[in-house]
Order: structure tokens, then C-alpha cells, then sequence
């Protein structure tokens, strides 16, 4: 996927349906753990009063964490409209706005989440002061992220390749340590499972890339792995 091109982001993200597409196969890890719920277990556990989503979606993640939190005061932004408005639908208090440069006040959160979004930031180290600056000493910082192994085999077999990001498994730790004093990490493998090959070409047609996808022929579901990390900063 070309994850780091404004232009290409802006375009994927118009509507949800190449983000639902994606999101539709996806399954917990083989011993049921899920990636969103280990992060929203880990905010739940802060019981947080102020707490800001950047990239939130449809705001699913977000409604989640409003039932879970009930009286939590819930901000989301997002650059693009659509997505704001779907998370307005639910009831979140949601806005248009760049992780890069935030517009809220000095340590206004006790807790951001960004949840498989800073691989679109062009500038993750700009995104990330950011994200300390409006955080209270000693918040919390939730950052999900796929890694290089992220459904690498579909993608070799397709003829394609892995993709290799700004903001990964392999290299998130490093990049957080450079603004948090603590992180520490959740590592999983949720599983894509897919019910035909027609599926799983039109999966990774879905990320507008310049490759043309040709999925080996299959009619019986067929799961492929996933790599996904979780990480806590402080």
C-alpha cells in the first residue's frame, strides 16, 4: 500500500468503503485476542476523564470507549469529512484536523489513541511531539500498528510485495522512545480470512496501489496471517 502519500490517503479515505472492504475480513488472534480490545482494555484500565481518538474511522473504536467510559469527555479528529461526520453519527465530538499539528492546548488529554493511522503521517516525528504536547505528564499514548509480515504471504502470491512502512511493528518502538520515557508493546497476529479468491483480490484492490493484483485461484475460505502491534507510551 502506498501509505504515505497525501494525495493517495485523501483519496482512500473519501468514503469508508475501501476501509470496510479491508476491515470485513479481518479475525482475532488463534488464542481470541483482538487488537482493538487489547487497546481499548489498556484506556479502559487508565480510567481516563479526557481522552482524544486521532484517525478514528467510521468512530467504531470511539463509540466503544464512550460505552466503556461513561461520562468520558471524547474528542476525535480526523482530515477527512466523511469520517467526521460518521463519528459525529455516533454521538462523538468529532473534528477535522491534522495529528502534526493539533489544535488543543498544552497537556489537554489524559489519554490519545491512534489506532493504524501514523503509517499516513508523512512527518511521524512531528506527529508524535504533538501528541506528548497535549497529553498530561505521565499520559497514556495507545498507537496501533501492522508490521512488515502484515498478510505478506497474500501479497508475494498476488505479485505483490510486503509492505514495509514509516510507523510499523519493526520500527514504532524506536520512534516512540525518542518522545516517551516508558513503552512497552503488545504483539499479535490476527488472522484475514478470506471466503474466495474474488475476496481477496478485491482486498488488496482496495489500497489503490500500482500493482496489478492476480490472485491465485481458490473457492474454499482460506486464512492468512496477520502482524500486529499495540503500543503503550508514556
Amino acid at each position: 500500500m502506498i501509505i504515505d502519500d497525501p494525495a493517495h490517503v485523501r483519496q482512500q479515505y473519501l468514503t469508508e468503503d475501501n476501509l470496510e472492504t479491508r476491515r470485513s475480513v479481518w479475525h482475532p488472534t488463534a488464542d481470541g485476542r483482538d487488537p482493538t480490545t487489547v487497546a481499548l482494555d489498556a484506556i479502559v484500565d487508565e480510567r481516563p476523564l479526557r481522552v482524544l481518538e486521532v484517525g478514528p474511522g467510521t468512530g467504531g473504536f470511539a463509540a466503544r470507549v464512550a460505552v466503556a467510559l461513561p461520562g468520558v469527555r471524547l474528542t476525535a479528529i480526523d482530515q477527512s469529512t466523511r469520517f467526521v461526520e460518521l463519528t459525529r453519527a455516533r454521538g462523538i465530538d468529532a473534528r477535522e484536523g491534522d495529528v502534526q499539528e493539533l489544535p488543543f492546548g498544552d497537556e489537554a488529554f489524559d489519554v490519545v489513541a491512534a489506532l493504524w493511522m501514523l503509517y499516513h503521517v508523512p512527518d511521524v516525528a512531528r506527529a508524535l511531539g504533538e501528541v506528548r504536547r497535549v497529553l498530561r505528564p505521565g499520559g497514556l499514548f495507545v498507537a496501533a500498528t501492522n508490521g512488515d509480515a502484515h498478510l505478506a504471504d497474500l501479497r508475494v502470491e498476488a505479485g505483490g510485495a510486503p509492505v514495509v512502512s514509516r510507523f510499523s511493528t519493526q520500527n514504532g518502538e524506536q520512534q516512540l522512545r525518542e518522545h516517551f520515557d516508558e513503552v512497552t508493546r503488545v504483539d499479535l497476529q490476527p488472522r484475514a480470512v478470506f471466503a474466495d479468491s474474488s475476496v481477496a483480490q478485491a482486498y488488496l484492490q482496495s489500497s489503490g496501489e500500482d500493482v496489478t493484483w492476480r490472485v491465485p485461484p481458490f473457492d474454499e475460505p482460506r486464512q492468512y496471517d496477520g502482524q500486529a502491534t499495540v503500543f503503550l507510551a508514556r
